[in-house]
């Protein structure tokens, strides 16, 4: 039988009760939401936090709202609620398209988004999601708090820039006119985690692409985007050819690992292929078109 080792725990109802319960217990503590990822690594003994700080009961880090110019997101947001979101569905349809194919409702019934983006798993959806739309993130500890690019939130695999006595408090999305957004993945079932997944966003004047961002999962992305591809698309008209060429600059420039997934070549196929597909969905919404 798989069991953790003895850990202390404690369920806080504040940020501030957070983080006081995170200084007293120091850098071996781990808060827990959802805890489908952390529990796995703990029975496992991958993980051994010596104390757990409980926050479903942080209730002012659970809402989703326009905020000036951004969509911000609390990190105790719930799987469910983003993909159920008619702020989501008005602004970034790309929630929506990575939620329904993030695990299955019983995970996203208790899963929160902040959950995912500190797991900083290399095939996580919603990082791949985040990274297009260009999104920072809101960390708070003990001597206040920072915002940090999405781009520079995460460091490596499993491993992100929130410090000891920190704590991910929402996630911030600048609002944009002239947008659309899509996200597509290919897994073995569903629920898997991707063989390969992309997300795209583009910004069109007229028909020409004045801004687009691209994410990608599983496939060896530099922070989860692919820079080169969209800074291909730029000042370019919004075509097939267009994004037939971003797809192939994004395949050209992951780095994918083989495995029990699939191999090298079928996955770099892969992230070229979704690309495509993400940005010609996006532009077809940016033009007001069901895709």
């Amino acid at each position: 039988m798989q069991v953790p080792a003895a850990f202390e725990y404690a369920k806080a109802t504040s940020v501030d009760q957070t983080l006081e319960l995170l200084a007293q217990w120091g850098e071996d503590a781990r808060v827990i939401a959802g805890g489908h990822s952390l529990i796995p690594m703990m029975k496992l003994r991958l993980a051994r936090p010596t104390a757990l700080i409980d926050i479903n009961d942080v209730a002012e880090l659970s809402y989703i709202r326009v905020d000036g110019a951004e969509l911000r997101i609390g990190a105790l947001t719930r799987h469910a609620e983003l993909l159920a979101s008619p702020l989501v569905e008005e602004h970034y349809r790309i929630f929506a398209d990575a939620e329904k194919v993030i695990a299955d409702p019983l995970v996203r019934n208790r899963g929160t988004v902040g959950g995912s983006l500190c797991q900083a798993d290399p095939a996580e959806d919603l990082s791949a999601a985040f990274a297009a739309v260009d999104a920072s993130v809101v960390i708070q500890g003990a001597r206040g708090s920072r915002t940090v690019p999405l781009t520079e939130f995460h460091v490596g695999p499993y491993e992100t820039v929130v410090e000891p006595g920190e704590l991910l408090t929402e996630i911030r999305v600048p609002i944009r006119p002239g947008g659309g957004s899509a996200y597509l993945k290919v897994e073995r079932r569903v629920g898997d985690w991707a063989v390969a997944a992309a997300g795209a966003a583009v910004w069109l004047d007229g028909g020409t692409i004045k801004q687009a961002g691209i994410g990608l999962a599983a496939v060896g992305a530099e922070h989860f985007r692919a820079s080169e591809a969209e800074a291909s698309l730029v000042g370019k008209p919004a075509t097939e050819e267009s994004f037939a060429e971003a797809g192939r600059i994004a395949a050209d420039s992951c780095n994918p690992v083989a495995d029990q997934r699939g191999p090298v070549d079928y996955k770099r196929h892969l992230a070229g292929e979704l690309t495509t597909r993400a940005l010609r969905a996006a532009a077809a919404r940016a033009r007001g078109q069901e895709a």
